[in-house]
C-alpha cells in the first residue's frame, strides 16, 4: 500500500487546484494540508515506511503545465497553470517587465530583499522573523499552496532561522528554493520539506556551502530538476557541474522558459541551465 502514497497524495492536490479560488492572494479558506509532506524517498519511519511510486496523469494537457524562468541572481519566476507569477528571492527586480502575484524573500540581505516592493504586489513573503520570531508561511494564493521551512544563517554573528526555503505546490509539483542555505540538512528538515520534483540551488561554492555539501543536499532530495542559482564566481557553474558527477544529467536550454509538468519530468536527476543562469554575479555580499 506504501507504494501508493506519491500517487494519491498528487490525485489529492489535483483535486484541490481544481476547486483553489484565483482572485484572492491570501484566501480565506482554510489552509490545505501538504501533498508533498512525509512522501521523500529517505523518510522512514515504523509508522510510515514511505516509496517512491509512479504515477501518470491520464490525459496530456497545458492545464498542468508549471512555467519557470531565470530572472538573475537567485531569482525565478515561477507561473501556474492559472497565471499565478511568484518571484523567488526577489530584491526588487526582474528581467521579465511583470508584475509578479507573490515576491519571497529568503534572507535579509540587499541583494535578496527590498523593502520597497511594487504595492501592486499582492504577497510579500519574508523568510525571516522580527524581533525574534521565526517566519511561518502557509498560504493559498490563486492555485498555489506556499509554505517555508526556516534554516540558519551561519556568516557574521550567525542568525538562527535567518533563512528560509519556500516550498511551492502547484499542479501537483512540488517546487523548491533553498535561498541562501548555509548548511547541511538535518533529518528534521528533510521531513518538513517532503518531496521536491524540482529544486532550486545555490552554487557560488562557498559563501553559502561547499559544491560537496550540494551535491549531498541533491543526492537526498533526488529531486528530478535541478535549477542551480547564486552564481558568485566564473569557475562556480563548472566546478559545481563537476562535483554532481555522472548521476546528474546536464542540459542547456536554448529557451528562456521551462514548462515542468508531472507529464515531462525527467527520470534522471537533471541539470537544467536557462539562458544567463551561469552569468557572474557580484553584487556586494
Amino acid at each position: 500500500m506504501s507504494v501508493l502514497i506519491r500517487g494519491i497524495a498528487l490525485l489529492l492536490g489535483a483535486m484541490v487546484i481544481a476547486a483553489a479560488p484565483h482572485a484572492n492572494a491570501q484566501s480565506a479558506v482554510k489552509p490545505i494540508p501538504s501533498t508533498c509532506f512525509a512522501v521523500a524517498n529517505n523518510i522512514h519511519t515504523p509508522e510510515l515506511p514511505v516509496h517512491f511510486a509512479s504515477f501518470t496523469v491520464p490525459v496530456a494537457t497545458s492545464k498542468y503545465d508549471v512555467t519557470i524562468s531565470f530572472q538573475g541572481h537567485s531569482t525565478y519566476l515561477i507561473e501556474s497553470p492559472t497565471g499565478i507569477k511568484i518571484a523567488t528571492d526577489f530584491a526588487g527586480w526582474l528581467a521579465d517587465p511583470v508584475t509578479p502575484n507573490v515576491v519571497t524573500m529568503n534572507h535579509a540581505h540587499s541583494s535578496h530583499y527590498t523593502n520597497t516592493p511594487d504595492p501592486k504586489i499582492e504577497a510579500v513573503l519574508k523568510g525571516w522573523g522580527d524581533n525574534g520570531a521565526i517566519a511561518k508561511h502557509h498560504l493559498m494564493v490563486g492555485d498555489v499552496l506556499i509554505r517555508n521551512v526556516t534554516t540558519d544563517i551561519l556568516r557574521w554573528s550567525g542568525v538562527p532561522d535567518g533563512n528560509s526555503i519556500f516550498i511551492f505546490e502547484v499542479a501537483g509539483l512540488c517546487i523548491g528554493h533553498l535561498g541562501h542555505l548555509h548548511h547541511k540538512l538535518s533529518e528534521d528538515h528533510y521531513a518538513k520539506i517532503g518531496r521536491l520534483d524540482v529544486v532550486m540551488i545555490a552554487v557560488d561554492g562557498g559563501l553559502t556551502m561547499s559544491h560537496l555539501s550540494a551535491r549531498e543536499i541533491l543526492k537526498r532530495l533526488r529531486s528530478s530538476v535541478v535549477l542551480p542559482m547564486h552564481v558568485r564566481s566564473y569557475d562556480a557553474m563548472p566546478n559545481f557541474l563537476n562535483y554532481l558527477g555522472e548521476e546528474f544529467a546536464i542540459t542547456r536550454l536554448r529557451e528562456n522558459r521551462l514548462k515542468v509538468s508531472l507529464l515531462n519530468l525527467p527520470k534522471r536527476p537533471t541539470v537544467m541551465l536557462l539562458p544567463g543562469v551561469d552569468n557572474y554575479y557580484s553584487p556586494e555580499e
